[in-house]
């Protein structure tokens, strides 16, 4: 699924998102608009309720409040988990299963309500491949 708008909102090839209380401002590359969002049902996804899209490492760049994210790693210590240190509100994460990859917070895109999008999948988090033996 490749979504170049949502909720009458056009997806900019390069999009701004931030936290709450907008300390933490991103501007991801979106090219292909939101691509493949999705949720996981893993036990910090359950907890933040996020849909998630995935961008390239060089493909998210922090433009203001750096100083303001915080970094939580839990389990294989792998995943590194951002968000606001202020508000609290979960920005992005580099990916365990893709760590060329970053995963973002949909509902931090400026003026996009994730819940305009329809049929979210949902990830199997709980049975990912890196707890079986691998990473």
């Amino acid at each position: 699924m490749m979504l170049k708008e949502v909720g009458g909102v056009t997806i900019q090839a390069r999009h701004r998102a931030s936290c709450h209380c907008g300390l933490v401002v991103l501007e991801l590359d979106l090219p292909d608009g939101i691509v493949n969002p999705r949720r996981c049902d893993c036990s910090i996804c359950r907890r933040k309720g996020a849909i998630v899209a995935s961008v390239p490492l060089a493909g998210l760049h922090v433009v203001k409040g750096a100083e303001h994210l915080k970094l939580y790693r839990f389990n294989t210590g792998v995943a590194k988990h951002f968000f606001c240190g202020a508000c609290g509100i979960y920005t992005h994460h580099q990916r365990r299963s893709s760590p060329d990859e970053y995963g973002y917070n949909v509902g931090c895109l400026e003026g996009v309500n994730p819940f305009a999008i329809a049929d979210v999948p949902t990830n199997d988090g709980v049975n990912h491949p890196a707890d079986r033996g691998g990473a």
